[in-house]
């Protein structure tokens, strides 16, 4: 169980998670962290939240960076080779010992896979027993990665290109060969075309109006909500999550408002309307959504900022519309009816839900020196910081289940 830990999603070619990169605070270079003489980690961990490597994984392949002497020494018993690859940072040059641990580590079932940054392919003489094969994009020309290529498809390997930002960049190195692919592309608007919302979406403009409206008219969403079947069946299979209602069954927007309270509905039904905003854009942008959300609720209520409405959840749900809906923020902002705080902090202005988010994305890319510092900048302390984005990376996983079924698979170019 960890404490201090973040991930980085690997997406395939349909843009479908495939496997997490799990980023060890207390490793180092965020590798596997190796404690057997060390007490100091569990002492700062021992209040805060830990989580299993499926909760940090969200039951997908979980890539876990390992140091050399971690290797010779041999795996934690505990891993599961149906669920880790074993990744070798910058292998260089490769001795005995390293050679005849990754063929244990093979004969135990587990894929094994290699950062390649210079692409000197079998240089370091681990090709052969490799699986997978992480190419650094940006720290190449394309010109000379698709010259290496050949080499490596011919090895039988699967190949991540690392560090892809843009959407074309995910285009170029798809049409390359590569099979998967991690950085944060997927999170950023694919064109900038503006407009207006679509008709159809109109419904859910108003669900939104009404969660972030100080007031709450339930006459008015049950009457949005019940013209569509599809919307009042998914805010009950949220309701019903059992992360979130253990006790009753809840059967009805009125019924919900008696047990769970003005603020949580409002939580739950710009939730919704996020979630069918869009048709083709990947899961994972709604997941990164979700645990943003809970984490920036987190934070506000840390900070005692009124809750009615939910302005810390609002910012965090809301904080990748533009990319969700390929329409420039300032605009998207203007068109949506939520607070002031939340426009200006979405818009890049500084104010404290603004460093709300510049904490979430900080454990995102797994910059704990700017988790650090934001933090300080909060006057909150590290440890429970830690532990509230534990618990919002358990919600998230939760709520990503229930919505998953109904959410429809990306078009990809």
């Amino acid at each position: 169980m960890f404490a201090f830990i973040a991930r980085q999603p690997i997406l395939d070619g349909e843009k479908e998670v495939y496997a997490y990169e799990l980023l060890f605070r207390d490793g180092v270079a965020n590798c596997y962290p190796d404690h057997a003489d060390d007490d100091k980690a569990e002492r700062m961990a021992r209040e805060t939240l830990k989580l299993g490597l499926d909760d940090i994984s969200c039951q997908k392949t979980a890539f876990i960076n390992f140091q050399r002497d971690t290797l010779l020494k041999g795996l934690p018993a505990t891993l599961d080779p149906q669920t880790v690859v074993v990744e070798i940072e910058e292998p260089g040059t490769t001795n005995h010992g390293l050679l005849e641990a990754c063929k244990q580590i093979k004969n135990m079932g587990f894929q094994l896979a290699i950062d390649d940054p210079m692409l000197e392919q079998d240089a370091h003489g681990l090709l052969p027993l490799v699986d997978i094969v992480k190419v650094d994009v940006g720290q190449h020309k394309h010109q000379h990665i698709a010259q290496k290529i050949p080499g490596l498809l011919n090895a039988n390997v699967k190949l991540v290109a690392e560090e892809v930002e843009t959407q074309q960049q995910f285009l170029t190195y798809k049409n390359l060969g590569f099979d998967y692919f991690q950085g944060y592309f997927f999170s950023k608007p694919e064109s900038l075309a503006g407009g207006q919302l679509p008709t159809s979406k109109l419904a859910l403009v108003q669900l939104i109006s009404e969660a972030s409206s100080r007031s709450f008219n339930i006459d008015s969403i049950n009457e949005i909500i019940e013209r569509d079947v599809g919307l009042s069946y998914m805010l009950l299979r949220f309701i019903n999550n059992p992360l979130i209602n253990k006790r009753y069954k809840i059967t009805s927007l009125r019924h919900a408002l008696t047990y769970m309270g003005e603020v949580e509905i409002k939580k739950f039904i710009a939730l919704l309307a996020l979630a069918n905003l869009t048709d083709d854009k990947p899961m994972e942008l709604i997941h990164m959504s979700l645990v943003r959300a809970r984490f920036c609720d987190s934070l506000a209520k840390e900070k005692a900022f009124g809750d009615n409405p939910p302005t810390g959840f609002m910012v965090g749900l809301f904080s990748l519309l533009d990319a969700l809906l390929d329409q420039p923020m300032k605009e998207l902002v203007e068109k949506m009816p939520i607070v002031d705080e939340v426009k200006f902090a979405l818009c890049g202005g500084q104010n404290d839900f603004a460093l709300f988010l510049l904490l979430a994305r900080a454990f995102e890319s797994a910059t704990w020196l700017k988790v650090k510092r934001v933090s300080d900048a909060l006057q909150l302390d590290q440890k429970r910081v830690h532990g509230l984005f534990n618990e919002a990376v358990l919600w998230g996983n939760s709520v990503r289940q229930t919505i998953s079924p109904h959410f429809p698979k990306p078009h990809v170019q």
